[in-house]
């Protein structure tokens, strides 16, 4: 039986309501400078963008409410009297939304505003039962961050750094998301889920610094890590803890900046590459066919491939911003400004500062200079989220396993049975000391290589069996003596006389295909080494 408060929540109102979408222009009213950019555009046009960055902050409870968080709950069954906005409530501040906020401002290099304010900007949408979202347009949480990244050649198995780029942030600010919209298009009805409205968000505002897709692209899976690290966000895109507004322009190399549009709600990395390169060169056809770039906002529709106008851009007045009368200003301190007696009661910048965590380019760094490992294979861990497994690997008590053995079994053996069960790293059900056993193995020669990642395989599959019992029972000991591999040599070399001439007319590479045979032979168990060098001795002495 649904609950009052749910029924009260679960409203429904016809498709040809018109939407109302909370946007926001202040992205190029100081961006007047210009910056070099590869040729990714036809003839003298230069793009430019800037990002809204909408992420959720990894809290129990909602910004102003007591109301759990929890993805994927059942609808309206995480709604508070003051989310469903009844008469009478009032906003309490999550202090630990607070924390997490002056944290990443941290991590950005963010200028922290001791004193901020909230304010009410006021739209009209079923989802917003309020007709306002509680944010701080006046005087916002931090300001004047940066942010450094590097763009990789995404092409290459090898990642390789295209360049380096700084991105200005120009504002990062606490605010409360809305509810969600479920489209019913069989019953020409739109229901509400009210369990995300109030959910605490961090939106972190860019300065169009950035020229292309992959550059956008390259910053905001920077950041999504850096969120990670920090554990103020999960960063998880397909379940919209992270959503991008993207703010595109283009205009002719030299020129003031062009008209933008916005396109909405983008939730993947990829797909914001994808719809800032369309948008680009949607407005560039516009232009050079004699036509206007009208301000509007857009959506991107991945399946064409293409950005799609929803509606025309609403400007600041129209949001009618006010102070919001039911919160006092938000007072930060340090420990010079701490008032004695109250340490624990307030929020304190500089013991949160202590909480910084290494930062993904930090931990790049580190894992190069610490494990002798290629910059590329770090960059791969760091993305990949393997780090803590990847070190849990080589940092064994007693004794270390070698770093780039471990890279290669984590970054190809591991992802690609992963990759192979379309499962993701949280997912993988083989713990670093079990990938650790079979390394062991392959090191001192018990097993190849080959017959580990099939062990690795089996495991993925549930065998639950001990090693030593699937080698036994598979027969796929490494066959190392060298009177059982002269014999197999032997047989294969006057099995195929036809490759013993090739070898003695000069054709060295002949052993290879001699190797492949003698693998077959021995299902693929025999020591590469000692094979290599028993057929060579043999040849020489046909």
């Amino acid at each position: 039986m649904a609950s009052s408060a749910q029924k009260l929540c679960v409203l429904r109102i016809f498709l040809n309501s018109r939407r109302s979408f909370c946007t926001c222009d202040r992205f190029y009213a100081k961006a007047k400078t210009k910056k070099q950019s590869a040729r990714t555009l036809p003839g003298d046009w230069e793009g430019r963008v800037g990002l809204e960055i909408h992420a959720q902050i990894s809290s129990n409870s909602k910004l102003f409410s007591g109301s759990q968080v929890q993805f994927s709950a059942p609808p309206n069954s995480l709604v508070s009297p003051l989310d469903a906005s009844l008469p009478g409530t009032l906003p309490v501040l999550n202090r630990r939304c607070v924390e997490a906020g002056v944290l990443t401002a941290l991590a950005l290099n963010c200028h922290i505003n001791r004193r901020s304010l909230f304010d009410r900007k006021h739209y009209f949408y079923a989802d917003l039962p309020a007709g306002y979202q509680i944010t701080q347009q006046r005087l916002p949480l931090a300001v004047n961050g940066h942010l450094t990244f590097d763009v990789y050649d995404e092409s290459r198995s090898q990642r390789q750094v295209l360049k380096s780029c700084q991105v200005r942030i120009k504002q990062l600010q606490l605010e409360q998301d809305s509810g969600k919209s479920l489209h019913d298009q069989e019953n020409g009805e739109v229901l509400v889920d009210l369990n995300r409205a109030g959910v605490a968000l961090m939106e972190i505002v860019t300065e169009p610094d950035m020229v292309d897709g992959a550059e956008a692209a390259a910053m905001v899976k920077e950041l999504q890590l850096i969120l990670q690290s920090l554990r103020t966000c999960d960063g998880n895109m397909s379940e919209g803890s992270m959503r991008v507004d993207a703010n595109i322009s283009v205009s002719r190399s030299g020129e003031e900046l062009g008209t933008r549009a916005e396109v909405k709600n983008i939730n993947s990395a990829k797909f914001v590459q994808k719809a800032i390169e369309y948008e680009m060169q949607r407005q560039i056809q516009v232009l050079e066919g004699a036509g206007e770039v009208e301000e509007e906002t857009r959506y991107f529709d991945w399946k064409a491939g293409k950005t799609i106008s929803l509606r025309d851009k609403e400007q600041r007045h129209d949001y009618r911003y006010m102070p919001e009368p039911n919160l006092p200003p938000l007072i930060l301190y340090t420990d010079t400004t701490s008032p004695r007696g109250m340490e624990d009661a307030v929020v304190n910048i500089d013991r949160i500062r202590e909480q910084m965590r290494e930062l993904p380019d930090a931990t790049r760094r580190r894992l190069v200079e610490e494990y002798g490992i290629q910059f590329q294979h770090s960059v791969a861990l760091v993305g990949e989220g393997l780090v803590e497994y990847f070190e849990s690997l080589v940092d064994v008590k007693g004794k270390g396993r070698d770093p780039r053995s471990a890279t290669s079994w984590v970054l190809t053996d591991l992802l690609e049975e992963l990759h192979k069960r379309s499962l993701t790293f949280l997912e993988c059900p083989i713990t670093a000391s079990k990938l650790g056993e079979i390394m062991d193995l392959v090191a001192v020669g018990t097993i190849s290589k080959s017959t580990g990642k099939k062990i690795l395989g089996l495991q993925f599959d549930g065998d639950n069996r001990h090693l030593s019992q699937i080698i036994e029972e598979n027969q796929w000991a490494q066959i190392r003596d060298e009177e059982t591999l002269g014999r197999i040599c032997e047989d294969i070399l006057e099995k195929h006389p036809e490759l013993v001439d090739a070898y003695r007319k000069g054709n060295k590479k002949v052993v290879n295909r001699l190797m492949g045979k003698v693998q077959k032979a021995t299902n693929k168990c025999a020591d590469p080494a000692v094979t290599s060098r028993l057929l060579k001795q043999k040849l020489e002495g046909h």
